[in-house]
């Protein structure tokens, strides 16, 4: 048997992959399980954007290879974003490389700038992703906590006392996944001061810009962003197209040529109709986000009265696709819940330490479900609890009593 390469070994097979694949077992097996645990939207983009799409697929270019860097407009069409939303002055055609979606930009930015030996800030809870690619880039994952009594943002003073000498890039994300937490441009500046400081390069994942988001600001909008961040900002969750895998990474014009000498190796651009649907869909404006987000809002009213069901502790005003909730004492731990949900209730609910050791008394629930499927779980709630007669549930070691 020919073994794996050995980077392999700092990699697992992404958490629900594995999920997905009990979930369809037990589907097979008749349980038709409800899965509100992974942020997949299921609404569909503005017609306008799948009109975009089609009309495409009769250009002359549509199924050839496509340049690197995208289609003309494409990178244009990101510019125009940044300034239309967020008044970002200095940003340019210059300053985007289109991606393949916004995780292969984690994956492209780590290969391109760490080394073994470097050292990555990692948020602890966060996405996965930005360890699995630091560890095989072969850097050194350092995690740096998230609390709830500090908004979920970084304690930028604590950081500041460690020795971060080898560090040479943190990742942040806001409106931040799974927690909800968001951050304002008072946290971004004293963040750009702190990494011009430490000569630390700043990864901003932001693909939830808009999603339940009343006060949206961009990094960019803060002086001398743009010397040390770079930002991935994505069409699969403001817009509605998570399949299509459109994206962008912004930032200097002396970094994006780094990435681009790695990207280049790897892929021959992207399918000329989705470039040409993404710039229709970067135009949209307010009335598609509050179109969108009043769906949203019903969706996580019903999310917040299941967790109540549950136990759950929430805070309302969390921002983005997910509901971040603290576990009651009857479970363990979120995962203890989630299972508890997925063999009482055939309901999937995310476990919070998919994400990180502090998210272990958290689960996550996404608002890519409509309202009819947390209305049928809190159904299956109430039935279970008919069951052992009873109104309220009290675990004990994830059974009924």
């Amino acid at each position: 048997m020919i073994r794996a390469a050995q980077r392999l070994g700092q990699a697992e097979t992404y958490y629900f992959a594995r999920k997905m694949a009990e979930i369809q077992t037990m589907n097979e097996q008749g349980h038709n399980v409800i899965n509100l645990g992974v942020g997949s939207p299921d609404l569909a983009p503005h017609p306008s954007v799948t009109l975009a799409l089609k009309q495409a697929l009769e250009h002359e270019l549509a199924h050839k290879y496509q340049p690197f860097r995208g289609v003309p407009g494409l990178a244009e069409a990101f510019a125009a974003w940044y300034h239309n939303h967020f008044q970002v002055a200095e940003m340019g055609k210059e300053n985007i490389l289109p991606l393949i979606g916004s995780k292969e930009g984690v994956m492209h930015i780590s290969m391109s700038f760490l080394s073994p030996g470097d050292e990555v800030l990692v948020p602890d809870p966060g996405y996965p992703s930005y360890s699995a690619a630091a560890r095989l880039a072969g850097a050194a994952v350092v995690y740096f906590p998230l609390k709830e009594e500090n908004q979920f943002l970084p304690d930028l003073n604590e950081l500041s006392k460690m020795d971060l000498s080898k560090v040479k890039m943190m990742w942040i994300n806001y409106p931040n996944m799974p927690t909800g937490g968001n951050a304002d441009l008072n946290f971004f500046e004293r963040l750009i001061k702190f990494a011009l400081k430490n000569k630390i390069l700043v990864c901003h994942d932001n693909p939830y810009t808009f999603i339940l988001n009343p006060r949206p600001v961009n990094i960019f909008q803060v002086q001398g962003a743009m010397d040390c961040v770079l930002e991935l900002t994505s069409c699969s969750k403001n817009y509605h197209m998570a399949g299509w895998r459109v994206g962008a990474v912004a930032g200097h014009p002396d970094l994006l040529a780094i990435i681009t000498k790695f990207k280049s190796n790897v892929d021959s651009g992207m399918f000329y109709p989705i470039q040409q649907a993404a710039i229709t869909a970067l135009a949209l404006g307010e009335e598609w986000t509050t179109s969108i987000n009043a769906i949203y809002e019903k969706r996580k009213a019903a999310a917040l009265q299941l967790l109540s069901m549950l136990g759950c502790e929430v805070k309302t005003s969390g921002t983005g696709l997910f509901v971040w909730a603290k576990i009651p004492s009857s479970f363990e731990n979120g995962e203890s819940l989630s299972d508890w949900a997925l063999q009482h209730m055939r309901t999937f609910i995310t476990p919070g330490s998919v994400f990180g050791a502090e998210g272990t008394p958290y689960v996550r629930l996404s608002l890519c479900s409509p309202v009819a499927d947390f209305e049928t779980a809190a159904d299956r709630w109430h039935h279970e609890c008919h069951k052992v007669g009873n109104t309220q549930i009290h675990m004990h070691h994830n059974t009924l009593p």
